[in-house]
């Protein structure tokens, strides 16, 4: 590691921030208040928990430093678990420090995994706490940001949901927003949409946000799913047939014809073969076309909007693709992405899809937020219901997800020393945002940083120091 980054670590400034210390040492909060007032922290301190709780309903404090144990021979840590969780009802998102003896090593550990929270072993280094402290700090600025950026876009959407009828769309993600916000635009212009993106990533709620919003409305709206009809069908069900058109035939109208003056949703486009193609062409320039077996030409008013999961455009070069029917499908071209690359309407989905009465446990919420939903929304969707169906209460666990349980990412992989160093240089020096970078949690980071020697401000402390 530089000289310039182990400087950092030591004497990045802790201005603006109040730290509140509750010990119910004299010399311990002293020993506080000299260190992190050096460091330009206000620092405030209390004997006693209900001292501290008492400030903390009084100051606006941004991070507390508590003990375990307040009372003369009292080493069962008790008192200090009763505090963490007293702070933790009152201020959900306050971070906190623990300050513990390595023999309540297990018990500060369980209660870091219950929030904002880090441990510090006493004696403490000061390099370590002062390391602790600014990554909490960090951590809770980035998660007010963060809250600050959804009651944003909560309020957008809220907005654009008072203006378009969105059909029930759920999501929370700034990539939705702005394409739903966009469906809903292009609602009022009569033009062919084509809407791409993977199976299973919601391409027919957006059709159905565009044709709810349209001048057509309140006429007919029709879907076909063309992947799932015999290519030897498929004109017939599109256009229609004569009687005797073929053994057995008898006059039947077809979906352009039944979707007269409303809206065809043609799902799975790059399944439908090329004469197919070349008469859905034809209707959407001219708006005629001739039922199967008849010589009578007819005429149709439909908006069409169409849906793939392939690349249209490669299809095209392929020669699979009319490139002139893809030019006409394409005046407006949705692309909504993967369920993975949005993973903010991971939960908002999982409890729209959740059977009322049910509810997700933390575990069962950080699961899904790491699984990589190959099947999109789909898969997730129908993962919920089989939970719903199968579990044995109403709070569903992880192990009621039934997901993999290596989902194709390794969040705990072993960087090697060099990847370690870049990315506490590219942090400087913040740990929990070269963990994020690396893949890993706060603590693995920490574990790795021991295994390779890293023996600097931003490691663990011995025992003895």
């Amino acid at each position: 590691m530089s000289e310039r980054l182990h400087g950092s670590l030591l004497h990045a400034s802790l201005a603006d921030h109040t730290i509140l210390v509750i010990d119910d040492s004299e010399a311990v909060r002293t020993a506080f208040e000299v260190l992190l007032s050096l460091h330009g922290a206000r620092v405030l301190g209390a004997a006693t928990p209900a001292a501290g709780l008492a400030v903390l309903g009084r100051e606006p404090v941004d991070l507390v430093i508590q003990d375990m144990n307040f009372q003369r021979e009292a080493t069962s840590g008790a008192e200090g678990i009763a505090l963490f969780r007293a702070i933790r009802a009152a201020r959900p998102e306050l971070p906190i420090v623990l300050l513990t003896a390595w023999m309540h090593l297990e018990t500060a550990v369980e209660l870091v995994r219950a929030g904002a929270a880090d441990y510090v072993a006493k004696p403490w280094d000061d390099a370590r706490l002062l390391t602790s402290v600014r990554n909490l700090l960090d951590l809770a600025s980035a998660r007010a940001e963060a809250e600050a950026l959804r009651a944003r876009n909560r309020e957008a959407r809220e907005s654009l949901a008072a203006r378009f009828d969105l059909k029930g769309a759920v999501y929370e993600s700034e990539a939705m927003h702005a394409l739903v916000a966009i469906a809903t635009q292009v609602a009022h212009a009569d033009v062919p949409v084509l809407i791409t993106g993977p199976s299973g990533a919601g391409k027919e709620v957006l059709a159905d946000i565009v044709q709810g919003n349209s001048e057509r409305a309140g006429q007919p709206y029709l879907k076909v799913n063309l992947g799932a009809l015999p290519n030897d069908i498929i004109e017939a069900e599109l256009f229609g047939t004569e009687a005797g058109a073929f053994t057995g035939a008898r006059a039947r109208i077809g979906r352009f014809e039944a979707a007269d003056g409303g809206t065809l949703f043609l799902d799975e486009l790059s399944t439908l073969p090329g004469v197919g193609q070349a008469k859905l062409l034809r209707v959407l320039q001219t708006g005629e076309f001739e039922r199967l077996g008849a010589n009578t030409t007819r005429r149709t008013r439909v908006r069409v909007i169409a849906a793939t999961n392939t690349t249209l455009r490669q299809s095209v070069r392929a020669g699979a693709f009319r490139e002139d029917l893809f030019y006409r499908l394409a005046v407006i071209e949705l692309e909504v992405p993967p369920l993975a690359e949005r993973r903010e309407d991971i939960l908002p989905l999982a409890r729209h899809f959740l059977e009322p009465g049910f509810e997700l446990s933390p575990e069962a919420c950080a699961a899904l937020r790491r699984h990589p939903w190959p099947g999109n929304v789909r898969e997730l969707q129908n993962v919920i219901r089989r939970a719903c169906l199968l579990a044995g209460s109403r709070v569903i666990g992880a192990g009621a997800l039934a997901l993999p349980a290596n989902p194709g990412t390794a969040p705990e992989s072993e960087p090697d020393r060099a990847a370690v160093e870049a990315a506490l240089e590219r942090a400087r020096g913040v740990i929990a945002q070269a963990a994020r970078d690396l893949g890993l949690s706060r603590q693995a980071l920490y574990r790795r940083m021991e295994k390779l020697g890293l023996r600097t401000d931003a490691s663990r402390p011995s025992a003895g120091s």
